[in-house]
């Protein structure tokens, strides 16, 4: 009797020390790679079909890159980086399978995704499984503080995003009515909310607000009641780069209204410019947080390096969204050795609040809350190319928004 006494006291012990880990995703060995020798797998989520399947095979590109650059210069505590991709299709349900597969392969982080949607769904999966998620593209502002309380996101969130908005369409475009073209999801609908509610104190309203699936391709009817209701500006929230916000910079440019279009942060790369027609888009408007060609990033040595590399693998210079997936194994594989280990929390606590100096993106601190910081500069096409403007300094307090 005193033995099973003992056995049960034992097994409840053991049971509440599990528990005290998963409460932040831990894992009582240490580590979700499972061992300490062999190559360290690098899991990576994100489309690989569909309508964004070309920028999530950019991403992967970049994260295959800058896991070559860092083996080729060691890897991490002596360990090679090993990548093992899953294709989400940019839909939640593949994107929890996906997770679950990789928390069974042994991953010790998983870097994307490309969609909010996608990313919120996978969240509650890899806090379970003990692995850590740097959130490479997606914006939604409840991936920080939500699901996840160690989440590291490394694009500037929807928070920022309509901050870059609101100032951009009150101080430099003097609009006092604005349309709003907006994503119907998680990502396009969050950063519309957000804006309005910038917009509102300045004393702009709102002339239409339409919305579109994320698939579309065809956006003659929303333009058209945004034309309808004549605003001075038009801002519109499209995460398709390669085919809805080609298409909407191309028709919006064709539809008369004439009014300024701004897109959202991040919404407008050289591949959008390119596919919705060059020159045909000129006048339009947005902002972002990397030019690989333009000062200060030509100065970054690791900018550089992995830039070059990147070229000879695609053929084509980064934009930010591969940036973004370079900086995630740059950012991870400092943290790492900074904190001796890849158990998730150990990594988290490395990396919040933490600055980093050499990064692909210079040097960036993150907030507390697990935001990378960066600056951000507008910019519009000229030419049938991107032309950056200035810088639009971001309050401290909005990158943890």
């Amino acid at each position: 009797m005193k033995l099973t006494r003992l056995w049960v006291l034992a097994v409840a012990l053991v049971a509440a020390l599990l528990a005290g880990c998963a409460n932040r995703g831990t894992s009582p060995t240490g580590g979700a790679s499972g061992g300490t020798s062999g190559p360290l797998k690098i899991g990576v989520i994100v489309p690989l079909s569909g309508p964004a399947g070309p920028n999530g095979q950019d991403v992967l590109d970049a994260v295959q890159v800058q896991a070559h650059l860092v083996n080729a210069a060691g890897g991490v505590q002596g360990r090679q980086l090993e990548i093992v991709a899953k294709d989400d299709q940019s839909n939640p349900a593949n994107g929890v399978s996906a997770a679950t597969e990789l928390a069974g392969g042994g991953v010790a982080v998983v870097m994307g995704g490309w969609n909010s949607p996608v990313t919120l769904a996978i969240q509650p999966v890899l806090v379970r499984s003990g692995i850590l998620n740097i959130t490479t593209i997606p914006q939604n502002a409840t991936i920080l503080g939500g699901a996840d309380p160690d989440a590291v996101r490394l694009n500037a969130g929807n928070g920022v995003g309509a901050y870059v908005a609101g100032q951009y369409l009150t101080t430099r475009l003097g609009a006092k009515s604005v349309g709003l073209l907006l994503e119907n999801d998680a990502y396009g609908n969050d950063i519309g909310k957000l804006l309005a509610e910038q917009l509102q104190p300045a004393g702009v309203t709102v002339a239409s607000q339409q919305a579109f699936d994320y698939a579309a391709t065809d956006f003659r009817v929303p333009l058209s009641n945004i034309q309808g209701a004549a605003p001075n500006a038009v801002f519109s929230a499209n995460a398709a780069e390669s085919s809805g916000m080609p298409a909407l910079a191309q028709q919006y440019a064709r539809s008369g209204i004439g009014a300024p279009h701004l897109a959202a942060l991040g919404t407008v790369s050289p591949k959008v410019v390119e596919l919705a027609g060059g020159a045909a888009v000129d006048g339009l408007y947005s902002a972002d947080i990397y030019f690989p060609d333009v000062a200060p990033f030509t100065g970054y040595a690791e900018n550089q390096r992995f830039a070059q590399a990147f070229a000879q693998k695609t053929g084509n210079p980064p934009d930010k969204y591969a940036a973004l997936g370079a900086q995630s194994v740059d950012v991870w594989a400092k943290a790492v050795q900074k904190a001796g280990t890849t158990d998730r929390a150990a990594v988290a606590d490395a990396i919040h609040g933490q600055t980093f100096t050499g990064t692909v993106m210079g040097d960036v601190r993150f907030t507390d809350k697990g935001q990378m910081e960066t600056k951000v500069y507008a910019f519009t096409v000229e030419g049938g190319k991107i032309k950056v403007l200035d810088e639009i300094p971001v309050p401290d307090e909005v990158w943890n928004r």
